[in-house]
């Protein structure tokens, strides 16, 4: 490897000469043109349906074709070459089909509920909850089988820090500074305290069960959580039976 001086040492051209005609750098290179090719295909890729596959593969990508067609024709995919200058746009777009997305995921379950009989609070308790809450279940997912688990929790508690101290007073602030809506936002739903040490308290019970569990993230410690979540459902479904005559 080495051309001149010591035997034991090289310099940084000598390295770099090795690994340019190295096996490693052969390899690396075949990757990332495999890498190109696949991104390059784009649309098509993005849109191909399942081959050698089984019926739910198929229920799978028809459900979410239309989804996928619409993200796929307005966003840029800043993986494919020359796209990387349409990183901003791309960003800006996703804000606004999530935004359109959640309008509407709002509405729906609005009129879903209203057509069964569950009241608006309930299905914002469960469906609505459980909805806004995938991402952050499966970027945890992720970050915990990587061995990360403290990051796995900071993202829960992070993600809901920020949708109680920003994604709740931002809409009320706009609202407000609107030179023709009021100067006030009235919360509406009732028993907001009775919600509110509810919410404390769990967070008091989650503390005790993780020092419990020695500060470990067991499997008894996920079973204990889902028993307090479902806790939590069950006395907000009946909190609101019995406070509201039209339920059920």
């Amino acid at each position: 490897m080495y051309k001149s001086g010591s035997t034991e040492e090289i310099t940084y051209e000598e390295f770099a000469d090795w690994y340019v005609h190295s096996i490693i750098y052969t390899r690396q290179q075949t990757l990332i043109e495999k890498q190109i090719e696949e991104e390059a295909q784009g649309v098509c890729e993005a849109l191909s349906p399942p081959s050698g596959e089984g019926g739910f593969a198929w229920l799978k990508y028809l459900l979410v074709l239309p989804l996928v067609a619409v993200l796929t024709f307005t966003i840029p995919d800043v993986r494919r070459p020359g796209f990387g200058k349409y990183c901003y746009a791309s960003f800006f777009l996703s804000i606004v089909w999530i935004a359109l997305f959640s309008l509407a995921m709002v509405d729906w379950v609005e009129i879903v509920g209203n057509t069964i009989g569950i009241p608006s609070v309930v299905m914002g308790y469960t469906v609505l909850a459980a909805g806004t809450s995938v991402p952050d279940l499966l970027s945890s997912v992720i970050v915990a089988r990587m061995g990360e688990g403290d990051m796995a929790v900071s993202s829960s508690i992070g993600s809901n820090i920020f949708d109680i101290l920003v994604g709740l007073p931002l809409p009320w602030l706009i609202f407000t500074l609107w030179p023709t809506t009021p100067d006030v936002v009235m919360i509406q739903a009732k028993g907001i305290w009775q919600s509110i040490f509810i919410l404390v308290g769990m967070l008091f019970a989650i503390i005790a069960l993780v020092h419990c569990q020695g500060w470990k993230m067991t499997r008894t410690l996920g079973g204990l959580m889902f028993l307090l979540y479902f806790a939590f459902l069950v006395q907000a479904i009946l909190t609101e039976y019995y406070r509201n005559p039209c339920f059920g």
